[in-house]
């Protein structure tokens, strides 16, 4: 079969050839949405708030009041910030005078914090000692929250007389270990004793062994034997001639490095501590 070319009209041709030549351009992208999409220091979405909070520990950073003026007295050790830790519906207050703890509850994006209860202890630095109510002062009642994701995680507190205040994330160990630990007991002797090790001459292991409690915090059965410790107690520091006994919990280190250990330990808390004489 014979195929002939599609002749068109001149007469239909020059409309065509006017439309495509009349063509409206296309819109120029607007700079300032490009740059806005592009911009990496553009801030991070939202975080759910709910599942964030339990997963890190949350250290104070910045805290201003409604005027924009730094809040001083909320600063008083640089070197331990004032922490929050979310667990079960309740929020924890450590890094003050006292521990202090009150419930924790969220609707969209108001919580209402407290009312506190804490500890009684005595605080000789005055600027301590004030620091438990300047803290209950911004933090119980209602407030405002919101929360980012990233590499630092971020929470704004921000309270109904505008005092604002802004914590930082740090992951907890159950997060950095993905999961929750075992809880155990270990009893540390007052002294370190020398102990073989393939890196490191003259090293000294302190010496520990597991013990058990029963339901009415007492001890119960007898306790292990005597072993060196090659690991460390991540919060804890061994002061020789001391005798504790700790609560932590122990993590399984997935991947550990070859010279690494495959176990973590956390110090929860000091359960006894013993001056021990020589």
């Amino acid at each position: 079969m014979n195929h002939r070319p599609l002749l068109l009209p001149l007469a239909l041709l020059v409309p065509l050839a006017l439309a495509a030549c009349n063509k409206p351009a296309e819109p120029a992208a607007d700079p300032a949405a490009t740059s806005m999409a592009a911009d990496p220091a553009a801030p991070p979405a939202l975080a759910d708030t709910a599942a964030l909070l339990p997963a890190y520990h949350w250290r104070l950073a910045e805290a201003t009041d409604a005027q924009g003026q730094k809040i001083e007295a909320l600063f008083v050790n640089a070197d331990k910030p004032v922490q929050l830790d979310f667990v079960d519906g309740r929020v924890s207050v450590s890094n003050t005078c006292n521990r202090m703890s009150g419930g924790f509850a969220q609707t969209g994006d108001t919580a209402t914090l407290g009312p506190f209860a804490s500890t009684l202890m005595a605080c000789p630095d005055p600027a301590l000692a004030a620091l438990d109510a300047e803290v209950g002062k911004r933090l119980e009642g209602e407030l405002t929250v919101a929360s980012t994701a990233g590499e630092v995680p971020q929470l704004v507190l921000t309270n109904t007389a505008g005092d604002r205040l802004v914590f930082h994330g740090t992951a907890t160990p159950d997060t950095r270990f993905g999961g929750p630990g075992e809880r155990v007991f270990l009893e540390v002797a007052a002294q370190t004793q020398p102990c073989s090790h393939p890196l490191i001459p003259d090293k000294q292991c302190l010496q520990v062994r597991e013990i058990t409690f029963d339901d009415n915090g007492l001890r119960s059965g007898e306790p292990g034997e005597w072993q060196n410790f090659y690991d460390q107690i991540e919060g804890f520091s061994h002061q020789p001639g001391t005798r504790n006994v700790l609560r932590v919990n122990r993590y399984t280190v997935a991947n550990p490095p070859a010279d690494g250990s495959s176990q973590a330990f956390v110090l929860d808390m000091v359960v006894e501590s013993e001056l021990v004489k020589p």
